[in-house]
């Protein structure tokens, strides 16, 4: 089979994309409060009837969409157009565990629901991510603070979380979400038999991503938490 496939490509450009795509994710929730109060708008919005933790949830409501909505065009565009120009096959997906170097293959009609399975972690992760943003928004007086500061968090906690140092695996690693954002993965590793025969529709460590799930979804209710409480709280004085 051809080692180079849509699947296969589609595989490498999510490993680049979703590097990119926080950005993109700060940009939106980084303005959600703090684009208000910077053109004014946000104590006219009080003076409607609804409360602050309503806006606070349609608002996190909103930058959940678009990052649905931004991950269904990277759907399209990564696997769908991947598949149409360099066709389908059989997966390889190369990985480094431990100190040795594994080739697995995953055969073509075990690897569809896996790319839909990675594409709804990722959309968890990436909420992570706007919740981020909107409590930095719920601080700021404008957008720029809380894009810059959202982008430059995820940053230096990726680079620690690539730290292989036993003291920040053990102690720090566990607590940041971004040890997390890469989870999806694991839905491309799979199991094989002894004979080294891949077993369809196995995951290797199907505890290790639900795991991943509860805890990215923990940041998500933690973060929204932290933002509606702060906003109740905070003077609007423009």
């Amino acid at each position: 089979g051809k080692a180079i496939n849509g699947y296969f490509m589609c595989y490498i450009i999510l490993n680049t994309l979703l590097i990119q795509v926080p950005i993109l994710i700060a940009l939106i929730a980084g303005d959600a409060i703090s684009g208000e109060a910077n053109m004014g708008t946000l104590r006219l919005l009080l003076t409607k009837p609804i409360s602050r933790t309503q806006i606070i949830l349609v608002k996190f409501a909103a930058s959940f969409v678009y990052t649905i909505a931004l991950l269904i065009w990277m759907a399209v565009m990564a696997l769908f157009v991947s598949l149409a120009i360099f066709g389908t096959d059989d997966m390889l997906i190369f990985r480094v565990k431990g100190d040795e170097s594994q080739i697995l293959q995953i055969t073509q009609d075990d690897i569809m629901w896996r790319y839909f399975a990675a594409f709804a972690y990722a959309a968890v992760a990436l909420t992570v991510i706007a919740a981020l943003a909107m409590v930095l928004s719920v601080f700021a007086e404008n957008s720029i603070g809380p894009i810059i500061a959202t982008v430059c968090i995820v940053i230096v906690c990726t680079v620690v979380s690539n730290i292989n140092v036993p003291i920040i695996d053990n102690n720090v690693k566990p607590w940041l979400f971004t040890s997390y954002l890469v989870g999806w993965k694991g839905f491309f590793y799979i199991n094989s038999t002894e004979e080294g025969i891949p077993i369809k529709g196995s995951l290797e460590n199907w505890p290790a991503i639900r795991n991943s799930l509860l805890i990215l979804g923990a940041h998500i209710v933690l973060l929204l938490g932290i933002a509606i409480y702060a906003f109740r709280k905070k003077d609007i004085l423009s």
